[in-house]
């Protein structure tokens, strides 16, 4: 039967998310025309996307924003290679392992990574490698914790089935525990995306001289406001791009876990 009270809603009701997305480049585009320190600092979405396309008619940004990626996916490949094994075997059964080396793991975890700078910096210089380190080092945590949490959180019901019914170790993981464990891996994936990305800014910002991090920083220090929004624009889209990914990946991958909650 149809939803009487959803379907009495008013047009702008049911489409209150575009609404307000259109309600925010309104005022963005207004705000800066009351003159003043508004003018001043803040691009209006209109200059922003003529800026954009001159950008991107002479290369200038594409190249960026590949010198960006490039870095921030060799950093998040690198912790998810590393982070979900380990939080298969924390999570798994090994409870003397996990019991010795998870206060150690939740204490790095909460470590400000920005403290980490000069460290990183002394021990790899302030090339490439200090780079992929950093955001290495930021996007390990979420996808370790959530794999641990994620196996820890499997049905025992679902391994004992599986058993019982002759099923090895290989065909068990394969069938059982990836399946089971893969919502909570997906959720530290697109945490560690996000933050991987953000600290990947941030470090372009210290040290470098291409990638969207270093073109925020060049504008800025040059004031050049249509640039800098221009540029936090493409970070905020390429974010969610990326997150929209892998939301599209997990709900294809993970279909069968959406089904039983069904």
């Amino acid at each position: 039967m149809p939803d009487l009270t959803e379907a009495r809603e008013p047009f702008w009701i049911k489409h209150l998310d575009k609404f307000s997305i259109l309600l925010f480049l309104l005022l963005w585009e207004l705000v800066p025309r009351v003159g003043g320190l508004f003018h001043t600092f803040v691009a209006p979405p209109s200059l922003v996307s003529k800026t954009l396309v001159q950008m991107f008619a002479a290369g200038d940004l594409s190249g960026h924003v590949t010198i960006s990626l490039h870095r921030a996916g060799i950093g998040f490949v690198a912790a998810a290679a590393a982070g979900i094994p380990l939080g298969f075997l924390l999570g798994g059964g090994f409870n003397t392992l996990a019991r010795l080396v998870s206060p150690v793991l939740q204490f790095l975890g909460q470590v400000n990574p920005f403290s980490l700078f000069p460290v990183f910096v002394l021990f790899f210089g302030i090339g490439e490698i200090s780079k992929g380190v950093m955001i290495f080092w930021v996007a390990l945590w979420p996808i370790l914790f959530n794999t641990v949490n994620g196996v820890k959180g499997i049905d025992p019901l679902l391994i004992k089935s599986a058993r019982a019914t002759g099923a090895n170790l290989p065909t068990l993981f394969i069938k059982v525990v990836l399946p089971a464990a893969s919502p909570g891996i997906f959720h530290g994936l697109k945490m560690s995306s996000a933050t991987a990305f953000f600290m990947l800014i941030a470090a372009e910002m210290i040290g470098a001289g291409s990638g969207l991090g270093w073109l925020i920083w060049n504008a800025q220090i040059n004031f050049q406001m249509p640039q800098l929004f221009a540029a936090t624009a493409v970070i905020s889209l390429l974010g969610l791009g990326i997150n929209g990914l892998l939301g599209a990946l997990e709900a294809r991958l993970t279909r069968w876990h959406q089904q039983s909650i069904d």
